[in-house]
């Protein structure tokens, strides 16, 4: 069954050809890209007028990492453990366009495979704009989405 699955998955994918290839370009692997930094919604981006950025961090069976810590940035404090690398972590992922906090789209295809107990909900304000997500690591696509926020989240080690 899972063999005849896999034959007709490849089959649809030879028929479509470079669609998807093209399709991926312009939305990149978790959807759509959003808008540049400085467009509605983002905020302003670093040294041009955004408000702090502050958020509360919830984790639970992370291990090491449990714990409820105030992240704040531009300028960094709070009670996080990695409070530079975390805002950094931010920074970074704003300079390339992205959301961290985007939900994983729902017609996404995601790996079937299970990243642990872990959860993490972060609330607050990121570059002028609320933010109420909510982590898992209960596939591929959330494991990426958990990872690709570390050090914000904690390193689960898998």
């Amino acid at each position: 069954m899972l063999r005849r699955t896999a034959l007709a998955l490849a089959a649809t994918a030879a028929l479509l050809g470079a669609v998807p290839l093209a399709a991926q370009a312009q939305s990149g692997p978790a959807g759509p890209v959003p808008p540049p930094i400085g467009a509605p919604g983002l905020g302003a981006g670093p040294g041009l007028g955004g408000a702090q950025d502050r958020l509360t961090v919830t984790v639970r069976e992370a291990g090491a990492g449990d714990g409820t810590y105030e992240l704040r940035c531009r300028p960094s404090g709070g009670d996080h453990p990695d409070v530079r690398g975390a805002c950094g972590r931010l920074a970074e992922l704003a300079v390339e366009g992205q959301d961290p906090f985007a939900p994983v789209p729902r017609d996404a295809m995601c790996t079937m495979q299970y990243g642990g107990d872990a959860t993490a909900r972060i609330e607050g304000t990121w570059r002028g704009r609320s933010v109420d997500a909510s982590f898992t690591r209960t596939d591929g696509c959330r494991i990426s989405q958990w990872d690709r926020l570390v050090p914000v989240l904690p390193s689960t080690g898998s």
